[in-house]
Parts: C-alpha cells; structure tokens; sequence
C-alpha cells in the first residue's frame, strides 16, 4: 500500500508548530497587517481552512466517482477571495479560525491515511485545465500549506 506517512507527519508537525505561534499574536498583528494579496493573516489562515475542507472534498470524491471529475473551482480566477470575503474570516473569532484549521487537517491526515489506493491514478481537471492525480494532490497539499505560513511568518516578521 502506497504510504503518505512522511506527508501526513509534515502536515502534523505544522499544526503542532504553528498553532501556538497563532495563538500568541496580538489584534494588531493578525488583522492590520496586510500581503501582496491584501490578505490579513486571519484571511490566510481562513484561506487555509477551505484549502483543507476543498481537498478534503476532492480526496473523498476522488474515492468514489467516475475519473476524471471536474469541481467547482475555488482556488483560481478570484474565487478563494470571495470564499474568504463570504464567510467574513476578517471578523471571525480569531480563536475559532486556528481551531478550524487545526482540526480540519487533523482530520484530512486520518483520511489520507484511509486513501484507497486503487484511487490514487483518479484525475481531477481543475479550472485552468490540469489533469491532477489523487495521489499528486495529496503529496502537494504540504506545500501549498508551507506556501501560506511562510506568507504569515513574513507578516509577523515585517511590520
């Protein structure tokens, strides 16, 4: 069986890491300062819970649905902006968003764990026309995450 083990201890390791850091930061810190995407550091890390929950969704579809599959896209052509301005991340309990990233990819990494592998060659297209593996998705979501705390170190770390 195809082991993601080493991913899911990546991904475990930086909520461990980072979620005490989160803690700590004052108002001023996690919603004035501001990215290249205009993006507070309450609207990266709520950028990073619907990364979780639309992966989350896509592994689970994968598993189950005809390849290749086609969803909604939200992480290209503006989208994942209007999801953060939808659920209004800005004004959200500062608390409730680390806890919600927190648990939703706690419980990704269980679903990873539970992956099929007869699945792993299932394409999804995504909005620009990418024909993504399951098993790609999976090994990339490390990435994208380190993508977005590195945006927020540089934000806490440059006023």
């Amino acid at each position: 069986m195809k082991s993601f083990t080493d991913n899911n201890i990546e991904i475990a390791a930086l909520l461990r890491d980072w979620e005490p850091r989160l803690q700590l930061l004052p108002e001023a810190v996690i919603g004035e300062r501001r990215n290249s995407q205009n993006r507070t550091i309450r609207m990266v890390l709520g950028h990073l819970c619907d990364s979780a929950s639309n992966n989350l969704h896509r592994i689970i579809h994968l598993q189950y649905n005809e390849s290749p599959v086609v969803f909604p896209d939200y992480a290209n052509l503006g989208n994942n902006d209007r999801w953060i301005a939808i659920q209004s991340y800005q004004d959200e309990n500062w608390e409730n968003i680390i806890q919600l990233w927190k648990y939703l990819n706690f419980h990704l990494i269980h679903v990873i764990e539970h992956v099929n592998e007869e699945k792993l060659t299932a394409v999804w297209i995504s909005a620009l026309k990418q024909e993504i593996t399951l098993e790609t998705m999976i090994l990339d979501y490390p990435r994208h995450l380190r993508l977005h705390l590195d945006e927020i170190e540089e934000l806490i770390m440059n006023p």
